[in-house]
């Protein structure tokens, strides 16, 4: 399975990572659930909540842009760090083509992901 650098606990309700910050960590929820939101002409639109065995933050990671949502954690959670150095060794070993394939797929969920809060919004108003 993945190999974890260390983990970390939240309480209820404590963001774990930020909409539009960058970061290259990805997560895998041990316990608990995270929630990941954005937010959309100053309203919270959650698009999912995720439990223990799930990964958080690997379209950040795979796309090199910055956070595409806010993860937060949903009660006490615990979440483990996936070492980077052992992904990286990992998704480098793969052919350049199929790297290209699952970034442009990592691309084409963030678009989605986009077009789905102004889809919401615009039901919303």
């Amino acid at each position: 399975m993945f190999q974890i650098v260390k983990y970390e606990t939240y309480k209820d309700q404590q963001v774990i990572f930020k909409e539009g910050t960058f970061g290259d960590w990805m997560y895998v929820i041990e316990e608990g659930a995270v929630e990941i939101s954005r937010i959309v002409d100053g309203r919270k639109i959650v698009i999912a909540t995720l439990k223990a065995g799930e990964i958080i933050g690997e379209v950040a990671y795979i796309s090199k842009e910055g956070r595409s949502a806010t993860a937060t954690a949903v009660g006490k959670t615990t979440i483990g760090m996936i070492d980077r150095e052992f992904f990286d060794r990992e998704f480098n070993g793969i052919s350049s083509d199929f790297q290209m394939i699952l970034k442009s797929m990592a691309q084409r969920l963030r678009e989605t992901t986009n077009q789905l809060m102004k889809l919401q919004n615009q039901v919303k108003k």
